[in-house]
C-alpha cells in the first residue's frame, strides 16, 4: 500500500461528504486506502461515513469510537491502522481542492528520502466553503525547512500534510493529551527525523466555522491554549530540544505582542508579553531590547488612553 489517508471526524455531518469526495477523486497510479476515524458523533456523521464505506468497501475502512473519546487518540489510532508507506491527514470539515494533491506529494517523498514530511498550502474558506481570500501559510515561506523552523509554532495546514510513515513507527502515548491541538506535536516528532518540504500552491481548503475546536476560540483563549501547549511540550519532548523550544516560545509570544499592539489591543499585547517573559532561560540581547521597546510603547499607549478618558 503506497499511501493512507486518515480522515478524522466528529459531528461533521454537513461537511464530511465533501471531504471524502475530495479524497476519492484523487488521481493516482498507485494504490491508496482511506481510514476514517470517527469519534461517536451525535449528528449523523457516523451514518454518512458508513454509507461511504459501503460504496467503496475495498478502499475505505472505519475506526469507530464506542463513546466520544475527545482526545488525540482518535488521530493516533488512525496512524496505527494505516498500512501505507505515507500517511496524509484530513479533518472531516476540510477538503482537498486538487485531484493530484496526493500523487504530487508522494512523488516528492519518493524522490527525496531526506524528507520526513511535506505540505501544500491551503485556502482558508468560510463555513459554506467559499474562499476568504486568505492562505493558511504565507506564500513566502521557504520551500525546505528543518525542525528548528517549527519551534515557533505551526506554519502548516493539516489538510496539506503527507508523512513518511517509517519516521514514526508508533505515536507516543503523551500525544493523546494534546487535544484539540492535533497537528503541531506530530510535525515536531516527524521533524526530528528529516527535513520538511513546502509547496506554496494551495491544494486544500481549511474551513473556518463556529464548530472549529481551535479557530472558534477568542484571542485570549488562544493565547492561554498556546501557553499551556508549550509548557506541556517541555515535559514531553526530548530534553535536548528544551532551549530551542523555549526560544521558539518567546519568539511566538513576542510576535503576538507586536501584532496585538499594532491592532490596538493593548491588553492582549500585555498578555502576550507576559507569556514571552515566562519562557524559561534569559533573553538574547535582541529579544531583550524588543521586550523593552514593546513595554515602553504599551505603557505610552495605556497612558494616552487614560488621559483621553479624563
Amino acid at each position: 500500500m503506497k499511501a493512507s489517508i486518515v480522515v478524522v471526524t466528529y459531528n461533521h455531518a454537513q461537511f464530511i461528504d465533501k471531504a471524502l469526495k475530495s479524497v476519492m477523486d484523487q488521481k493516482a497510479d498507485f494504490a491508496f486506502e482511506v481510514v476514517v476515524s470517527e469519534d461517536a458523533s451525535t449528528d449523523g456523521t457516523r451514518e454518512i461515513v458508513k454509507a461511504w464505506q459501503g460504496r467503496y468497501p475495498e478502499t475505505i475502512r472505519l475506526v469507530l469510537s464506542e463513546r466520544n473519546v475527545r482526545s488525540n487518540r482518535v488521530v493516533a489510532r488512525g496512524f496505527e491502522a494505516a498500512r501505507g508507506n505515507y500517511v496524509a491527514l484530513l479533518d472531516g470539515d476540510d477538503f482537498w481542492t486538487s485531484p493530484d494533491k496526493l500523487a504530487r506529494q508522494v512523488a516528492m517523498l519518493d524522490a527525496d528520502p531526506g524528507l520526513s514530511l511535506c505540505f501544500t498550502n491551503a485556502h482558508v474558506v468560510d463555513a459554506a466553503g467559499e474562499p476568504t481570500g486568505q492562505l493558511w501559510t504565507p506564500a513566502a515561506t521557504q520551500h525546505r525547512l528543518t525542525l528548528g523552523d517549527l519551534w515557533q509554532g505551526n506554519p502548516f495546514p493539516t489538510c496539506g500534510s503527507l508523512f513518511r510513515r517509517s519516521c514514526l513507527p508508533s505515536v507516543p502515548a503523551w500525544y493523546d493529551g494534546f487535544f484539540p491541538v492535533t497537528d503541531w506535536p506530530l510535525y515536531l516528532l516527524f521533524g526530528e527525523h528529516g527535513d520538511i518540504a513546502f509547496v506554496p500552491e494551495p491544494m486544500g481548503a481549511y474551513r473556518l466555522h463556529p464548530g472549529g475546536l481551535y479557530s472558534s476560540q477568542a484571542d485570549d483563549q488562544k493565547l492561554a491554549a498556546m501557553d499551556s501547549l508549550y509548557r506541556r511540550l517541555e515535559q514531553c519532548l526530548d530534553p535536548r530540544h528544551l532551549d530551542d523550544l523555549r526560544g521558539g516560545r518567546r519568539r511566538y509570544f513576542l510576535d503576538w505582542a507586536r501584532e496585538h499592539l499594532r491592532l490596538g489591543n493593548t491588553g492582549l499585547a500585555w498578555m502576550s508579553l507576559e507569556r514571552a517573559r515566562g519562557g524559561g532561560a534569559g533573553w538574547s540581547s535582541g529579544d531583550g531590547l524588543e521586550v523593552a521597546m514593546l513595554s515602553a510603547r504599551m505603557l505610552v499607549r495605556s497612558a494616552m488612553r487614560r488621559e483621553a478618558r479624563r
